[in-house]
């Protein structure tokens, strides 16, 4: 079954924003990624200034909820505007449960990352949907395979 995660884009405060709601919400991050920890990808390089940006970043504040967020990098393209910032982020149970809810999902609407494997080790795609809502859909192919 899938489970349902806020993820909050920020405009270079991620780091600032997570280190409040921890504060408020306790406990830990399991994992704060940086842009400058991706690896080489081709045509697209981190620019100086960048590489401090958090890329991601998690921090459980339920048994069943993960606050989630990263910073946008104009470099690729993204600049998170108030409003459009949060995303709703499935993490499915299989690779099928999340081709099923991404197609389903994003019918109608504006794809711009399609499903495919990712250096993190995860199935991940994302999408805003004919209503305007943007999605995330989540498979952790490499973690759940083990």
């Amino acid at each position: 079954m899938a489970t349902v995660n806020p993820y909050i884009t920020f405009n270079g405060n991620c780091e600032e924003a997570f280190n409040f709601y921890k504060s408020v919400f306790g406990g830990e991050f399991p994992y704060l990624g940086r842009f400058k920890d991706m690896p080489p990808m081709e045509g697209q390089e981190v620019p100086a200034g960048e590489g401090e940006k958090i890329m991601h970043v998690s921090l459980p504040i339920s048994k069943e909820t993960i606050l989630m967020g990263s910073d946008t990098s104009e470099a690729f393209g993204q600049k998170a505007n108030p409003g459009d910032n949060i995303a709703i982020s499935i993490n499915t149970d299989s690779q099928e449960e999340a081709e099923k809810l991404f197609n389903g999902l994003s019918k109608g609407g504006k794809v711009s990352m399609p499903l495919e494997k990712t250096f993190w080790g995860a199935y991940f795609g994302m999408f805003t949907d004919k209503f305007g809502i943007n999605w995330m859909v989540n498979y952790d192919f490499e973690q759940k395979d083990k």
